[in-house]
């Protein structure tokens, strides 16, 4: 028997690669000759660059950066195993987590980190490279990121406007000159699930600029800000990003990195299931077995249980997913793909409880679908 474990983490539990394990014992107590390969998902937020590195047998790469508030973090990428392919989460060095709630600021905060990051990727030699936006402290309109690249925003004086997303509205000329010219031999590919525009009132600003530290106030100067980049990029470089769908992610940074770096907006889980070649795997496989923390009516809005089923069905192969908890409106994921669905509690607890017995649950939770499933598998 084939089994593919591809589930997400549990979040503020285990990571994608320990629940994945964890579910490999419950197998083997059953099957311990089934073949199981182990296949750690995200859905292109935080989380990704792990669970991508240990679905290729790659690497972590760590090093100092520009954290959003000019200091320096501890960053991070991934090197995937062929060595070829790099992914980098904007949260890793540009993320909310890296700013103490007291000094957010997402006026002054920069993305510049993140650009430092896709630097030492370039040096590396990579090829193609995955970029995962979510969480995120800006709202540079990934300014910094292409900054750091060597591109420089100047103003009317010629001069290179300062860091941050609210000295935007100095810019007044955009020179390329300066970009590294080995941006133009990668492959750019950006996770991006929300279909948010970079201004008004379901832009970058207003939408998620409050939960970086904007007051209303602050939300109106950086939406201006960020509709004035737009404009001088639409003059200078001929690209419209104002009401680009995904524009506005992670502080507009999904319109900094098309316009400067010829990215594609692609849904998260699609590129960690290419990415890992999940169709690949999927070839002579008896049953999937997918998963997140909770499981409810939104998992179907690009979340990871749901599109690894979507490629589990063009194989024909079964999928079952288990939960954390199972939410409200669980149920229509039986019209997404999925055959079934198991929640890892035995009994009511409290969420601590529940955290705390949650690698013991979910071994037995499988071990227990395992043996019903032996009662008609045939070897």
């Amino acid at each position: 028997m084939k089994i593919i474990v591809a589930p997400d983490s549990f979040k503020g539990n285990m990571t994608s690669y320990e629940v994945a394990c964890h579910i490999e014992k419950g197998i083997k107590r059953v099957f311990s000759d089934a073949d199981v390969v182990i296949l750690p998902m995200a859905d292109g937020g935080e989380g990704t660059v792990e669970a991508l590195v240990k679905a290729t047998n790659g690497e972590i790469i760590s090093l100092d950066v520009t954290g959003p508030q000019r200091d320096r973090v501890k960053g991070f990428y991934g090197i995937l195993g062929d060595g070829q392919t790099a992914v980098v989460e904007i949260a890793a060095a540009s993320g909310l987590p890296l700013v103490p709630e007291d000094k957010l600021n997402p006026e002054t905060a920069t993305s510049y980190g993140t650009g430092e990051l896709i630097k030492d990727a370039l040096n590396r030699g990579i090829k193609k490279l995955i970029i995962g936006l979510g969480g995120s402290a800006t709202n540079d309109g990934g300014a910094g990121i292409v900054q750091a690249l060597g591109v420089k925003l100047l103003d009317e004086r010629g001069n290179s406007i300062e860091l941050g997303g609210i000295h935007l509205k100095d810019l007044c000329h955009i020179d390329v000159s300066g970009l590294d010219e080995r941006i133009k031999d990668v492959e750019i590919l950006v996770a991006c699930d929300v279909d948010n525009p970079l201004c008004g009132p379901r832009g970058a600003s207003a939408v998620y600029g409050p939960q970086k530290g904007a007051t209303p106030e602050m939300v109106r100067r950086l939406d201006s800000a960020l509709a004035h980049f737009a404009d001088v990029i639409k003059a200078e470089l001929g690209v419209d990003v104002l009401n680009m769908p995904g524009a506005g992610a992670a502080g507009g940074a999904g319109a900094g990195l098309v316009a400067f770096l010829g990215a594609r907006l692609l849904p998260g889980i699609k590129l960690v299931c290419d990415a890992v070649n999940l169709d690949r795997h999927l070839e002579n496989a008896d049953l999937v077995i997918t998963g997140e923390g909770k499981i409810d009516g939104q998992t179907i809005h690009g979340k990871t249980p749901v599109g690894v089923a979507s490629y589990a069905k063009k194989h024909g192969v079964p999928v079952f997913a288990i939960g954390g908890m199972l939410g409200e409106g669980y149920e229509v994921l039986h019209d997404y793909g999925i055959d079934a669905l198991f929640d890892i509690n035995p009994r009511t607890m409290t969420l601590s409880e529940s955290i705390k017995e949650s690698s013991e649950n979910l071994e037995k939770t499988t071990e227990e679908i395992m043996r019903a499933i032996a009662l008609f598998y045939k070897k």
